[in-house]
Order: structure tokens, then sequence, then C-alpha cells
């Protein structure tokens, strides 16, 4: 019986789930033709064998589960978002990391 509990308890601990690791929203000085509200959320996975896994997500949904998203490589996610940069032309994510990544507007203004 403690064997089940151990690995029970050991699935559920490592049972997959996500969180949102930074979010941002864009400036009040930025509007975009859909004149929506956007948002961005660096998003972190985590599966059932450990592995983790990072996706930018940016789009109209507040809760980031749905929009135009970016893999990020885990070497990158993990370090984090160090500033984001709204323009009218799109957002700019500057990671801890250094890397930046630039997303156009068009791929995440519009419902996509």
């Amino acid at each position: 019986m403690g064997v089940a509990l151990t690995a029970s308890l050991l699935t559920l601990l490592w049972w997959p789930r996500s969180e949102v690791v930074h979010r941002s929203n864009e400036f009040s000085t930025v509007s975009y033709k859909d004149e929506s509200r956007h948002y961005l959320g660096l998003v972190r996975r985590h599966t059932l064998s450990g592995r983790e896994s990072y996706t930018l997500m940016i789009g109209r949904d507040p809760g980031l589960s749905y929009g135009h998203p970016a893999d990020i490589d885990a070497d990158i996610g993990a370090g984090g978002v160090e500033s984001t940069d709204w323009t009218a032309a799109g957002v700019r994510v500057q990671f801890v990391t250094g890397h930046e990544l630039f997303v156009p507007a068009r791929y995440f203004t519009h419902g996509r």
C-alpha cells in the first residue's frame, strides 16, 4: 500500500499542468485597428515526464487560452521576461538571457 500511495503522490506532483510566469498587456497609449485590448503571457507547461516547455501567448483573451502562440526555447523561457514594449507595429519581448522576440501586430489582432 505504501508503494501505491507514493506512486499516486508522485503522479499528482508531476501531473501535466501549466502556469503563467509572466503577464503583460498593451499600454493605454497603444491601440490597434481591431479596437480590442491585448494581452501577452509566458506560459510554462510541465509534462508528466517532468519536461518543461514555454509558450508566449499573445491575443485578446485575458485568460491566455487563445491567441497567437510562439514556442520559446526552454533555456530562454526559464530565465524569464525582462521587459515588453507594445507599439503600434507590434510587441517586442526582451528576455533576461538577452534574447529578443518581435511579434508584428497583424499576428495577434483581429482574433488571431
